[in-house]
């Protein structure tokens, strides 16, 4: 046995050092604290009392990040979900569904997930107000998909709308010209928490307001704040005062996800004090599902694992189809109960995911498209088939340009057709690294 009479010099350093960290913790949390007071004094309206309840939520956040010690995952310890632990559709659907499914439907809501915006899809505004078929937009579609719903079953299955400051105005604003339809619709806005300086860890912006330098200084949390947003603004009691019991979340722009009866029913027909509180809809993973989240076994837990959680010697095997089998649709069935519990205790400890703002991922290609690719039913029309962008690094397009099918673009290709000019690119064509201009000259980049 060897007893140790006195601390050794790294025992000495390794304390001093622990001491130093939450000193500097602390620090930093008083500062953020003092900065946040700063920014609600600079607004002393309605704006400065929602900020104030919604600094509160990223006061926590925050909190939690300064804690952090390494990876949120340590990569060996993953493990695949058990065969169990997911349901195939087909047994649930084998249940039926019975005649007096109104009963049920009447305890569901249809929440959609608003906040972002069409710029991916080369469009301005919120995404949900892009036009996909036949002038109608995601949101004239969902609305159809309720109403239908509510008609064919003469239930009363309401909409939500989960907006984000990006997309509440624009929203409210086309809501009107759903008034005579038989959906009631309600919204709720999403946190607006402050970005970060990454050296100095306080936020970047100088005012509360949205303009100007501050108009990049905010940014809606992820889809995760749905349950703190949605218990904050009031209508989560308002729901469940009405006997409203679950709600159905979904990504707007998802018109796929739709109301199945069969979970419906599933969900109703459990005793009340062991139906389950939340229901994920998953699906085979596929290489064009290679970024979406996955489920894992993590020490003795089922759990989801988003791109940003994997460290990045590890991002190659995440994107492999026979490691990692499922999908998640971001197709959520919550209980409405259950939420406000958790809300109460504050015992729903969310990952924190750190998103800095740059591109993570080199192999995305940067697209930039012209006003020609605006909606989608130009965008469809300009495409004989989407060309294989592999080995894409950027694409501009500009003007009257059309492609054919089987097109391969690869490295820097730039296509821009004057006013007046058009440019179709033939089929079968391969650019790499080239500039197309009006006349179709191909030079190299």
């Amino acid at each position: 046995m060897v007893r140790r009479s006195k601390p050794l010099p790294s025992d000495l350093a390794r304390g001093g050092m622990t001491e130093f960290q939450e000193q500097l913790r602390q620090q930093h949390e008083k500062t953020m604290h003092q900065e946040l007071e700063m920014l609600l004094s600079s607004n002393t309206g309605l704006e400065a009392q929602i900020s104030r309840k919604d600094f509160e939520g990223f006061k926590n956040i925050f909190h939690r990040f300064l804690q952090r010690k390494g990876p949120s995952v340590e990569w060996a310890k993953i493990q695949r979900p058990p065969e169990d632990l997911i349901q195939p559709y087909e047994k649930i659907r084998a249940e039926g569904v019975p005649e007096g499914i109104t009963a049920s439907l009447n305890k569901l809501v249809v929440v959609k997930l608003n906040g972002g915006l069409g710029t991916s899809m080369g469009c301005k505004g919120p995404k949900s107000l892009i036009s996909v078929s036949n002038e109608n937009t995601f949101l004239d579609l969902t609305v159809q998909q309720i109403e239908h719903l509510n008609k064919t079953y003469n239930a009363d299955v309401p909409l939500v709308l989960m907006n984000s400051f990006n997309t509440d105005e624009d929203t409210n604003k086309i809501l009107q010209k759903y008034t005579h339809h038989r959906v009631k619709i309600h919204t709720f806005n999403q946190s607006r928490y402050p970005r970060i300086n990454k050296e100095s860890l306080l936020p970047i912006a100088k005012e509360l307001g949205m303009k100007g330098e501050n108009a990049d200084a905010w940014y809606p949390p992820g889809h995760g704040d749905i349950y703190a947003s949605f218990h904050n603004s009031g209508l989560l009691d308002t729901l469940l005062a009405q006997g409203k019991e679950y709600i159905f979340v979904s990504n707007i722009d998802n018109l796929g996800a739709t109301v199945d009866l069969s979970i419906v029913h599933h969900l109703m027909s459990q005793p009340a004090d062991r139906r389950c509180e939340f229901i994920m809809e998953v699906t085979d993973k596929t290489r064009a599902d290679v970024k979406g989240g996955t489920l894992i076994q993590y020490e003795d837990h089922l759990r989801l694992l988003e791109i940003a959680q994997v460290p990045k010697a590890h991002v190659d095997e995440f994107k492999s189809v026979t490691k990692f089998k499922i999908f998640n649709t971001n197709n959520l069935w919550i209980s409405l109960p259950a939420i406000k519990r958790l809300q109460q205790e504050n015992s729903m400890d969310l990952e924190i995911i750190v998103n800095p703002k740059k591109r993570e991922f080199p192999s995305t290609p940067h697209i930039k498209l012209g006003s020609s690719f605006t909606k989608v039913q130009q965008f469809l029309t300009r495409f004989d088939s989407i060309p294989d962008m592999l080995e894409l690094d950027h694409l501009t397009v500009s003007g009257d340009v059309t492609f054919g099918k089987n097109v391969s673009l690869k490295g820097t290709v730039i296509i821009i057709a004057n006013h007046g000019d058009r440019i179709d690119i033939p089929a079968g064509a391969v650019l790499e690294n080239k500039i197309v201009s009006g006349n179709l000259r191909i030079l190299d980049h």
